[in-house]
Formats: structure tokens, C-alpha cells, sequence
């Protein structure tokens, strides 16, 4: 680990890249590495969107959502074309108690989304989550229990009899 190699002193003089090492651990699955090593590599070259961007997907891995999302908004504050930090706060969003939040950020993601091999697949799935909220397939909760509420209120009117 490069850290490591940093901390105890290496024979080589090569600049420790501390993003490239947070990329391979957190293909490697180990998250918590990945996140220390972002961190790092942030340290190195403060306010770096995409170091930051990396850091929110593992927060989310990590189950700590709430800071992923803030994250995601820091960098979008930064820069509002970032179209990761756009797919990621959507992902997050459509989890939350108000999915329908997700829409613009779908939106502005499709509008401008990537152009290389991998981001296929997300712009399918963003595609797929829109067209859901557009057809009321995913509803915000707070409209969800309301309409369960009115339910279940008329289905004990029919049980009457």
C-alpha cells in the first residue's frame, strides 16, 4: 500500500499515487482502504472533484449515505455539470423519502451524460429510474402513505356488510 510505502520510506522516488491506489482497492472490494486512500489523494490536491466523487460512492458502499449525499452536493456545488456527482445524488435520492427530488438531477445527467463504453449501462438505468418516476411507478413516500392511508380507510367502509 502506498501509504506505507510513504510512511516507512521506499527505495523508489516515485510520487505516491494515492488515487489510482483508492481505484484498485475499491475494485478490490476493500472499501474501507479505497476511502482511506481518497481521502489521501484529497489531502494531496485539496477540493479534487473527482477524488471527492469517490469518496461519496464509498460512503455509500459503506452504508453512510447521509455523508454520501453531501458529498455528492459539495462537488456539485463545485462544478454543476459533474455528471457522477449528478448519477450518484440521484441514486441516492431515489432511497429517500422523496424520490421524485431525483428528477432534475436525471435529468441534467441524461442531458450531457457521458460518452465512453462504460457509462452504458447508466444511462440505461437512469433512463429506466426516470421513465419510472414519470409514470408514477415510484412515488415519494409521504404520498405513498398518504394514498395508503386513504386505502385502507375506504376498504374498511366495504367491509361493513
Amino acid at each position: 500500500m502506498a501509504f506505507w510505502k510513504k510512511l516507512l520510506g521506499s527505495d523508489d522516488d516515485q510520487r505516491v499515487d494515492y488515487y489510482d491506489e483508492g481505484v484498485t482497492l475499491l475494485e478490490d472490494g476493500k472499501i474501507h482502504e479505497a476511502l482511506t486512500s481518497f481521502r489521501l489523494a484529497l489531502k494531496a490536491v485539496p477540493g479534487d472533484a473527482v477524488a471527492l466523487q469517490q469518496i461519496a460512492i464509498c460512503y455509500t458502499r459503506i452504508g453512510m449515505v447521509d455523508e454520501a449525499a453531501k458529498t455528492y452536493r459539495h462537488v456539485l456545488q463545485k462544478d454543476p455539470a459533474s455528471s457522477g456527482a449528478q448519477y450518484g445524488l440521484a441514486f441516492i435520492l431515489l432511497r429517500s423519502e422523496r424520490p421524485s427530488d431525483a428528477i432534475p438531477l436525471l435529468e441534467s445527467f441524461l442531458a450531457d451524460a457521458p460518452r465512453d463504453d462504460e457509462a452504458g449501462a447508466h444511462i440505461e438505468h437512469a433512463r429506466w429510474a426516470l421513465a419510472q418516476l414519470r409514470d408514477g411507478q415510484i412515488v415519494d413516500s409521504y404520498e405513498a402513505s398518504a394514498s395508503d392511508s386513504v386505502t385502507s380507510t375506504h376498504e374498511e367502509d366495504r367491509d361493513v356488510g
